[in-house]
């Protein structure tokens, strides 16, 4: 086991394995062929091609996109579908800072290979000049990764909440955390991923955050996401995430670029290019620059 594992869990990817969703003449996701066949009796919503699954031109609003969408997605789920359904609705878009053409429910993304969005935070203690890092244990009711380790606070990131009030939120609901140390925390860059998941395609753009808290600060589980939160030195969680895939995969993506960035991970260590070039590029960049 090693830290380059945790990377290759962030790139697994084959194209031939999809269609491309075509949006307002944008290919925007990626369908895989069984849940494209899902789409075929929508013939008015969906034209379902050998190689394509293109959303119906007529449909020329984000309204009229959303509204016709929700409706499959409402017909798939009373069929069984989406069982870990949220009631959260994500963009869907080129990027993050433009307009979206339409929203969806969150628990369908993975499946349309679409962009998703998440705000993470390293949530850390300076003990005897120690870094230690709060992690927390995602409760077992989770729909993904349940029992998994995972930041202090991490969610994703719905329509109409900027990023920052987003992780106050979190902040809040997640780790009881007081208002005036939440916005001690600073932003720290992205990572990204595309992967194959049980839930599907991941697509996705992590917003990190740090934030160091006072010793005496204890993270309180308020709102039933997670179970419990441990404080240990960031060599142990290191060790942890080479040794074990206890950690959530995206979780353990957002701390090797914590250790990167805090020197914790030193350039003597033999993954220490593979890896740094891996949280820059992406893993199947890197891969191909080597």
């Amino acid at each position: 086991m090693s830290l380059i594992d945790r990377l290759d869990a962030c790139a697994r990817f084959t194209p031939s394995k999809y269609r491309s969703l075509m949006i307002a003449g944008k290919p925007l996701g990626h369908v895989d062929h069984a849940f494209a066949e899902t789409l075929t009796p929508f013939a008015d919503v969906f034209t379902v091609r050998e190689d394509t699954v293109t959303l119906a031109e007529s449909l020329k609003t984000a309204a009229a996109r959303t509204e016709a969408v929700a409706g499959v997605l409402e017909t798939l789920k009373a069929q069984g579908m989406f069982p870990g359904w949220r009631g959260e609705h994500y963009p869907v878009s080129e990027s993050f800072y433009e307009t979206p053409l339409l929203t969806i429910e969150r628990a369908t993304v993975p499946r349309f290979g679409t962009m998703g969005y998440g705000v993470h935070l390293n949530g850390y203690v300076v003990r005897n000049g120690q870094l230690h890092m709060w992690v927390g244990k995602r409760s077992m009711q989770k729909q993904t990764g349940p029992g998994k380790l995972d930041q202090i606070v991490a969610g994703g990131q719905p329509v109409g909440l900027s990023v920052w009030d987003n992780l106050m939120k979190e902040c809040g609901e997640e780790a009881g955390m007081p208002a005036d140390l939440a916005a001690r925390a600073v932003p720290v860059g992205t990572v990204s991923y595309l992967t194959e998941r049980a839930e599907g395609l991941r697509h996705d753009v992590l917003f990190n955050y740090d934030v160091e808290l006072p010793y005496e600060f204890v993270p309180t589980p308020t709102d039933g996401e997670v179970d419990d939160f441990y404080l240990w030195p960031l060599e142990d969680v290191l060790q942890r995430i080479r040794d074990t895939d206890d950690f959530k995969f995206n979780a353990a993506l957002v701390i090797i670029d914590f250790a990167i960035r805090h020197g914790a991970l030193k350039p003597d260590d033999p993954e220490y290019i593979t890896v740094t070039e891996a949280i820059r590029v992406g893993r199947s960049a890197a891969m191909k620059v080597r």
